[in-house]
């Protein structure tokens, strides 16, 4: 009889951890999403960060022509790039700050689509869970925040990546500032779980071009520079999986650096509100193809064979653009 009770046991004992072992298997996968393109197979929309200031900095001036930009393109959705809410992110769901800084400056017609969002380094001063939580996609149904994420729109597949906890001064030197790290500690497991989920997702995908969204730079001209860790961490993955946009916020202007040792085109949308005038820092002419220190936005038009950047000032004019093409496959033909 013991002997058939400690069998039964071991049995448990085994099923229990094969149990364990694919809930992990599922996890290591990025939450993904779908969505379509247009009938034709082309994909507009605009990118926007660094921008939740109740209106104020130009954030309204720079929505009203986002609006009107949106309705030009016909755009799909609107990606952020971080720091949704100045100073200190939300204090709750039912933060006001919500309404004051999103549904109520973003108003164009063209801009009540669905926004893919990521996190900012300011966003993790105040109630992480407040913008991840679900409940704010009730009070708005265009809200879609996640740490981490992967979007499918067929020609091309977007990964957001939570790039915040990545930067050791966040964690070393706070400058009396406190940051939500719930979901985050350990963080050397958080960051090791994100970057082989990552790997994942890049390996796997099919995608004829491949977009990655973070809000902090990896090379940037602006106040903050390159973030290092960023640079150490996570561009090795994406160059061997050739990416081709890096997208990010982080630093209050909009450029365009192309690399100069791999095909990634390094775009900085983060004039969403108060911008820092004056602030450039860059030595390589070759690589910057474009810097504007003022309020602004972004626009990509996609085809399966081509894609086509142009950035905005606040007055709606275009101060820059870039187009790239790929040849179709004989079976897209």
């Amino acid at each position: 009889m013991a002997s058939v009770w400690k069998k039964a046991m071991v049995m448990a004992v085994f099923f229990s951890s094969l149990l364990c072992f694919c809930f992990d298997f599922s996890e290591a996968q990025l939450p993904r999403f779908q969505h379509a393109p247009k009938p034709d197979g082309s994909l507009s929309f605009l990118v926007i960060g660094d921008w939740g200031r109740r209106g104020f900095y130009n954030q309204s001036q720079v929505a009203l022509q986002m609006g009107r930009i949106g309705e030009k393109l016909d755009i799909d959705f609107v990606v952020s790039t971080g720091d949704n809410f100045y100073d200190n992110g939300l204090k709750g769901s039912d933060d006001p700050t919500f309404h004051d800084s999103f549904s109520r400056v973003y108003t164009a017609d063209s801009l009540q689509k669905q926004w893919y969002i990521v996190l900012g380094n300011h966003d993790y001063r105040g109630d992480v869970e407040a913008q991840l939580s679900p409940i704010l996609r009730q009070m708005d149904s265009r809200w879609l925040c996640l740490r981490s994420f992967i979007v499918d729109a067929e020609i091309v597949e977007f990964f957001f990546v939570d790039t915040t906890p990545f930067v050791d001064q966040y964690f070393i030197d706070p400058k009396d500032h406190e940051y939500d790290w719930r979901d985050v500690s350990p963080r050397k497991n958080y960051l090791k779980k994100l970057l082989a989920e990552l790997e994942m997702g890049l390996g796997e995908s099919r995608a004829k071009w491949k977009i990655v969204v973070g809000h902090h730079t990896i090379k940037s001209g602006g106040h903050h520079g390159n973030t290092n860790e960023i640079v150490t961490q996570l561009l090795p993955i994406l160059k061997a999986n050739h990416v081709d946009l890096y997208i990010n916020g982080h630093d209050h202007c909009l450029q365009h650096i192309k690399s100069s040792n791999s095909g990634i085109q390094y775009l900085t949308s983060g004039g969403g509100s108060k911008a820092w005038r004056g602030d450039f820092n860059w030595i390589n002419p070759d690589e910057m193809k474009f810097y504007h220190d003022g309020q602004g936005f972004m626009s990509v038009q996609m085809t399966e064979a081509q894609v086509e950047i142009a950035f905005y000032d606040v007055f709606g004019n275009v101060l820059h653009s870039w187009s790239a093409s790929k040849h179709l496959s004989h079976s897209a033909i």
